[in-house]
């Protein structure tokens, strides 16, 4: 017990400062909404907010895999958090909308490079025995902090300025950086060479090339994280996108409703991520990728059917409830199957082919909405999302793979 209990000592501290950054990013971006919309009085200046985060990505990832796999990940993630927090503490005193935009994309820059460095410096840490375990705690941790995030901003707001949230999200991050500070250093002799610290387009050309190579060598592995992506990113992005419509015009909730709508979302987020962290022994991996999708797009075909609060809140708990599901096996499988010397390019390029068909998926459908209707292009979102998911599963359990499921 005791040897247990050890060794679970640093898995403990990363899942205590992944949760108390989650909390800091969803304190800081509803603040930062608040201030953006008080400063214009014009929903689109805080729209653009959300477009930010993809353009970053797609200018950062084609470049940063190279760095992150060529880095010693401790150190560049405490950077990171430092650099972040430092960002973060200039928006208040900032006037100029355009500034804090360029802000707000250089933030999103260092998270984009942040993600796939922690991703490689988890599957160090943590044994590959261990990890299906791992990933539910950090479903389970990601998930409280999105029901805890916004409840804990609402407070802020009762008793101060979200000038006040912004600045105690600049507090989560230096926090998180003193957590990984104390970390164990797992790349001590990781030094680049002086020619590998030259970032030059030959490097990134062969870095591609690479990347190219191993997923034509192992195709099926890259078929289940190109479609996972597709359903439980990709098409979950582009229908969420037009949640707030399709409930006020569709469905005609008011604000309150509306919001509460989003909190039985987040019970079924929690519930899920409780139940699948206590039952995990007994599930395969191959099940938790392929089961989690399809009955996170079904959650989503009831919603795009509802006619009412009741049909759209059942909808929204049963797609919340198994995205936890998903979401462990999918990390579980990828951990045990990218070799981790080339986790970062590999997580960053196909992250920028992601943000790039976020990007189109939204647009197609704000376009489909704007002509036909928003509940008939929301039926067809998840549709297509069902047909992918279904593909996702068959790939999932096909028999001739299943020992890339088995650790």
């Amino acid at each position: 017990m005791k040897r247990k209990i050890a060794s679970w000592k640093y898995p403990s501290m990363l899942l205590f400062g992944i949760g108390i950054s989650n909390i800091g990013e969803w304190i800081y971006f509803i603040a930062l909404n608040l201030i953006v919309l008080d400063m214009t009085g014009s929903p689109l200046a805080v729209s653009g907010l959300y477009i930010i985060k993809p353009l970053a990505t797609i200018f950062t990832n084609f470049w940063s895999g190279s760095i992150i796999d060529r880095l010693n990940k401790r150190k560049l993630m405490i950077f990171l958090d430092i650099f972040r927090a430092m960002l973060i503490i200039l928006l208040p005193v900032i006037s100029s909308i355009p500034l804090i935009y360029f802000i707000v994309f250089i933030l999103n820059m260092a998270s984009s490079i942040f993600e796939p460095a922690s991703m490689t410096y988890i599957t160090k840490l943590i044994p590959s025995e261990a990890r299906k375990r791992f990933n539910s705690l950090h479903s389970l941790v990601t998930s409280g902090a999105f029901l805890t995030g916004p409840a804990v901003a609402g407070m802020l707001f009762l008793i101060g300025a979200p000038v006040f949230a912004i600045y105690l999200n600049a507090i989560a991050l230096f926090f998180s950086g003193i957590i990984t500070f104390l970390m164990p250093n797992l790349e001590k002799q990781m030094i680049a060479s002086p020619s590998e610290d030259k970032m030059t387009i030959d490097l990134l050309k062969n870095d591609w090339i690479e990347v190219l190579n191993f997923s034509r060598k192992h195709s099926y592995i890259m078929i289940i994280n190109f479609l996972f992506s597709c359903v439980m990113v990709v098409m979950a992005s582009a229908i969420d996108s037009l949640e707030a419509a399709f409930a006020k015009e569709v469905l005609f909730l008011s604000n309150s409703e509306y919001g509460f709508l989003v909190t039985i979302a987040g019970a079924g987020i929690i519930t899920g991520a409780i139940l699948n962290a206590l039952l995990l022994k007994n599930m395969r991996t191959s099940l938790l990728i392929g089961c989690g999708a399809v009955f996170v797009s079904i959650g989503y075909i009831i919603y795009a059917f509802s006619d009412s609060f009741l049909a759209a809140g059942i909808g929204f708990f049963v797609l919340s409830f198994f995205n936890a599901y998903a979401n462990t096996g999918f990390l579980t499988f990828y951990q045990n199957n990218i070799p981790v010397n080339m986790m970062g390019r590999v997580r960053s390029i196909y992250s920028l082919i992601e943000a790039i068909l976020i990007i189109a998926a939204t647009g197609i459908m704000g376009i489909a909405a704007q002509m036909i209707s928003i509940q008939l292009t929301v039926i067809i979102g998840v549709f297509v999302m069902m047909i992918l998911s279904l593909i996702l599963l068959i790939f999932s359990l096909h028999p001739s793979k299943k020992e890339l499921y088995q650790v």
